[in-house]
């Protein structure tokens, strides 16, 4: 007969491998931001702009993030807050945020 402790052993193996796992999905599943650079940032806030989400406010230089009511003094500040603010919104439980750049 096999002894009982054999099977308890594994258990924490168990444990630790699909704790592992978990953690990797939430690797997966988060959005970087802070790779935003210049360029990138501009064409980002450009295309907020032209969409509506992002108002310039040219007396104060600061743009304000219409969704949110955040104002910013620099464009790579709001892009990296829209794309941290867009993954926010949309990672809900069994979805996974996609941003384009």
């Amino acid at each position: 007969m096999t002894d009982p402790n054999v099977l308890d052993k594994t258990v924490d193996d168990y444990k630790r491998h699909e704790t592992d796992l978990l953690a990797q999905d939430r690797d997966v599943a988060q959005v970087s931001t802070a790779d935003v650079d210049k360029t990138t940032a501009r064409h980002l806030v450009s295309d907020l702009v032209d969409d509506g989400i992002v108002t310039p406010v040219a007396d104060q230089r600061a743009l304000v993030h219409e969704p949110s009511g955040e104002a910013f003094d620099l464009i790579q500040q709001i892009a990296v807050f829209h794309r941290g603010w867009t993954a926010g919104r949309s990672l809900r439980p069994g979805r996974r945020a996609v941003l384009d750049d």
